[in-house]
């Protein structure tokens, strides 16, 4: 038996036979041509099938795995409408009188070489989307075939995997992914968890050749590939497995049952969601609400700000579905690591703390308004709370209430009704915001606390740099020294706090946090029945 160990992105156990992923081997020729025009147009006519290949992948994964995910391959489109992307294979075409395949991978090098020379990890993980595009285009224009697909239930062992080539994939046969290389924060690793399938990554010397076709067991929840298993390993794991299993099973008869502790204090659990296609996961897991909508979504699959209808439709569609349950709508929380390119701003040499969320919003008013107005429209039909993201002062919420003020009067002129005491609340996700959190709980009527952001900024680690996400300790005990500061504020002002971010659904810290005198709890939809049972087991 060989053992070899990486880092799970998603849990689970199972057991099969390996298949080293091999893509179909492709060498681009630099020849020359006579014509640039006749190239640019043979280049031109490959990147619109590209798009349209792109296009079908996106309906796939958005029917299978959600719209959130799909807008990976929205991404992809963009890149390869990208002004500077294409004027760089035009000019390379031109200037040096090449084919073009060989001006889309020199441009694809170069791009993806600027890509992984930022400090943002964002902006490194693109340099894999460049290449998956890029590849995508060569493919085409040399004619090649698809990628090899999976015929058989297999666990899949690769470097690492493009999402093109995830999707692309019958997810009925494949068992587990094992990656040498890749990252917690990667599209593969995100769609692996959507798709619910063990996944590692960063597992050294799987990729070996002679492991190939051997029976294998993987241990997504304790990072380990286990090749050629002796039987006492595969009887612990199949114990193991059996055991998750039940668990599963235990945890559905948990729904329709209150969240109370022992003591009979009760904890508002609610769903983070980023689209109205989440909604079947929310309600199949007995959500008592949304904690977190996360708006952006609408501007992210479009290529051009929304409108408000399409925005009202969307907030709509999601408030009639929960009923009179709460439906919290975080305002467009873009920037940092989102990037969305009609919005034009300015490159930044740190964007986490640079123009993003609520600093946008109030710097371009009508962008707002029109959201404003939209998700006031749609508080006719639910029960809709409004959210801030990431403030720091009390001005900006002020100046985000007088926007609203206006936008309220607006609809009232128009006979547009609305819910007049709809509900307005706040991230705190920044340490300037849990600092004054007394000052700020004077001016909303909720907090949620975004963990994710609030840890990065307080430990001053970028959380999406794979480089130092071990020293990244989200219980810090500066974190939770300001989570009791928050809601101790809150308290006192007669107001709720929740929590939203990662943390929401962290088991171990779960007492503490009652301790603290958390109001809600707010996780991804596929955890809501754990976090019940473990909310009914605390004092």
């Amino acid at each position: 038996m060989i053992e070899l160990s990486g880092r799970s992105v998603c849990g689970g156990v199972t057991f099969g036979k390996i298949s080293i992923f091999s893509r179909n081997g492709r060498t681009v020729k630099r020849t020359h041509i006579q014509s640039a025009e006749e190239e640019i147009g043979r280049f031109l006519s490959a990147r619109d099938s590209a798009v349209s290949e792109l296009e079908v992948l996106y309906e796939k994964a958005r029917v299978e795995i959600g719209e959130a995910q799909a807008q990976i391959f929205a991404i992809h489109q963009m890149m390869l409408e990208d002004e500077d992307y294409n004027d760089s294979v035009k000019n390379i075409i031109s200037a040096q009188m090449v084919n073009a395949e060989t001006a889309v991978l020199a441009t694809s090098d170069n791009f993806a070489r600027m890509f992984s020379e930022t400090e943002d990890a964002y902006m490194q993980e693109r340099a894999a989307d460049v290449k998956d595009v890029s590849d995508r285009v060569i493919n085409i224009l040399s004619g090649g075939g698809e990628t090899k697909i999976v015929t058989e239930q297999t666990i899949i062992v690769a470097d690492d995997l493009a999402p093109s080539e995830t999707i692309q994939m019958d997810k009925e046969k494949i068992l587990a992914f094992v990656m040498e290389n890749g990252s917690s924060t990667s599209h593969t690793a995100i769609l692996a968890r959507s798709m619910n399938i063990p996944a590692l990554i960063g597992t050294k010397g799987v990729l070996n050749p002679e492991f190939n076709g051997k029976a294998a067991a993987v241990d997504g929840y304790n990072g380990k590939i286990y090749i050629e298993p002796d039987e006492k390993t595969a009887e612990m794991l199949k114990k193991k497995k059996q055991e998750k299993e039940l668990q599963r099973e235990l945890l559905k008869k948990l729904k329709d049952k209150p969240t109370v502790t022992k003591r009979g204090r009760k904890i508002n659990l609610y769903a983070n969601i980023g689209t109205p296609e989440d909604l079947g996961s929310v309600l199949l897991n007995d959500a008592e609400g949304i904690g977190l909508f996360r708006s952006e979504f609408l501007y992210l699959k479009s290529d051009d700000f929304p409108s408000e209808d399409v925005q009202f439709q969307a907030y709509r569609r999601v408030a009639e579905a929960m009923g009179d349950k709460p439906v919290i709508i975080r305002t467009l929380d873009i920037g940092a690591d989102k990037k969305i390119g009609y919005f034009n701003i300015a490159e930044e040499e740190n964007p986490a703390m640079g123009m993003r969320a609520i600093r946008i919003c109030l710097e371009r008013p009508t962008i707002f308004k029109t959201q404003l107005r939209a998700i006031l429209r749609a508080s006719a039909f639910g029960n809709i709370m409004i959210m801030l993201p990431m403030i720091t002062s009390v001005d900006e919420v002020e100046r985000s209430k007088t926007l609203i003020d206006e936008v309220k009067s607006e609809l009232e002129n128009s006979g547009i009704p609305y819910n007049r005491s709809i509900e307005v609340g706040i991230m705190i996700e920044t340490p300037a915001a849990a600092v004054i959190s007394d000052l700020l709980a004077e001016k909303v009527d909720f907090f949620s606390i975004g963990t994710n952001d609030l840890t990065q900024y307080v430990l001053a680690m970028d959380r999406q740099n794979s480089g130092i996400s071990a020293m990244l300790d989200t219980h810090h005990e500066a974190i939770l020294r300001l989570i009791k500061t928050v809601v101790d504020n809150s308290h006192k002002k007669g107001i709720w706090t929740g929590i939203c971010g990662e943390l929401g659904a962290d088991i171990e810290l779960l007492p503490r946090f009652i301790e603290l005198g958390i109001d809600e709890l707010s996780v991804s939809p596929s955890r809501i029945l754990e976090i019940r049972s473990a909310v009914r087991e605390s004092e």
